[in-house]
């Protein structure tokens, strides 16, 4: 048994490494895992399924490539690629997964989530994101043309890095509290996410019981994965990188 996970990846036809790292990943450690799950922010940005840039093309070819193979393939919505709808799903053979998502591994529940709903004292992320995520919001955007979602895109993608250098390290991660009420809610004593950009494996005790909190890193730089076997949990570089 082995499950590999990844997120943050934030492809970009502008930064052509990170693509060939992830066609690398998908034709070689993924091929050797039960399953493979993207837990958001696959894409620097996703405008709709109606994209139209050939920069996208290998990456939605490989991640087909790959389930072509047998091997199941999750896909969570990242706060940068929430758009993705059943049309990509199509064409990969992707599984798309709700914003919470408990699976089995050997035995033991492990809730899946993105990370960005656990930063709850970024009160001002969370009222653009309730915005964002609304479906009369995504209805009006998707209904403009290609060339005015790439600009509306990329204004929100300023509004972001502008926010982010206003704000305390604090405030752009997890909320503690939040974790172990989340974590309560769903009955479970592992957590798997991504979003804060910050990897690690957080141990700490959870109404007596010993818990765990896995955190993805991001491939702004050298890019990884979490694989989970017999094991456990371990954060792994990749091999197959380019760079």
């Amino acid at each position: 048994m082995a499950v590999l996970f990844i997120s943050d990846l934030h492809l970009d036809p502008r930064r052509p490494e990170p693509i060939r790292d992830f066609i690398a990943f998908t034709e070689h450690e993924a091929r050797s895992a039960d399953s493979v799950y993207i837990l958001g922010d696959l894409f620097e940005a996703w405008i709709g399924d109606d994209d139209d840039d050939a920069g996208l093309k290998p990456i939605t070819a490989a991640i087909a490539a790959l389930t072509a193979t047998g091997i199941p393939c999750h896909l969570m919505h990242g706060n940068r690629d929430f758009l993705i709808g059943t049309d990509f799903c199509a064409a990969t053979g992707c599984r798309l997964l709700d914003d919470y998502a408990v699976i089995d591994i050997g035995g033991e529940p492990v809730l899946l989530t993105h990370g960005d709903l656990l930063c709850t004292d970024d009160t001002r992320y969370m009222t653009l994101r309730e915005q964002l995520r609304s479906p009369a919001w995504q209805r009006d955007f998707l209904a403009k043309p290609l060339a005015e979602r790439r600009r509306i895109a990329a204004e929100l993608r300023q509004l972001s890095q502008t926010e982010m250098a206003a704000k305390t390290e604090e405030i752009m991660d997890v909320n503690a509290e939040t974790v172990r009420e989340t974590m309560r809610r769903f009955g479970v004593t592992r957590l798997l996410h991504g979003h804060t950009h910050r990897p690690g494996i957080h141990r700490f005790e959870l109404d007596g019981q010993d818990a765990v909190r896995v955190v993805l890193n991001d491939w702004y730089g050298p890019g990884g994965y979490a694989l989970w076997d017999a094991e456990g949990p371990r954060l792994m570089t990749l091999e197959s990188a380019t760079g």
